[in-house]
């Protein structure tokens, strides 16, 4: 069984950075994907950025190119979302979730995750 913890959440200003961790134990291989994704109240879950867990193969939304970071370490098995620039739009409960097959493109969407974890809060005030 595959657990992922979340960390790094909190608040920050607009304009500001953080950096955001996944811890990940259990079922582990450098062929499957990892993925971060967001959800603001009253709003759908999205994607946010994705990578395999071998480090190669990035894929970003739109909204958050340029300006976010995803990266792997696979000797600590922990996934980082490295987020600068920060807007108050990026506000949401961040999470992180590993697919359980693999792809031979990295997955953007939810259903191609099946492992998550239970989100860290991010706050971006004005």
């Amino acid at each position: 069984q595959v657990q992922l913890v979340e960390s790094g959440g909190g608040l920050v200003q607009a304009g500001g950075s953080l950096r955001l961790s996944c811890a990940a134990s259990g079922r582990l291989s450098n062929f499957l994907s990892m993925g971060w994704f967001r959800q603001a109240p009253g709003k759908e879950r999205e994607f946010v950025a994705a990578i395999r867990w071998s480090g190669g193969s990035t894929y970003y939304a739109d909204s958050v190119k340029g300006r976010v970071t995803i990266s792997t370490d696979s000797v600590k098995n922990t996934v980082y979302l490295q987020m600068n620039s920060l807007k108050p739009e990026d506000t949401a409960v961040y999470y992180c979730a590993q697919t359980s097959q693999t792809f031979m493109v990295v997955p953007t969407t939810m259903d191609a995750y099946t492992y998550w974890g239970q989100g860290t809060q991010v706050t971006v005030s004005s």
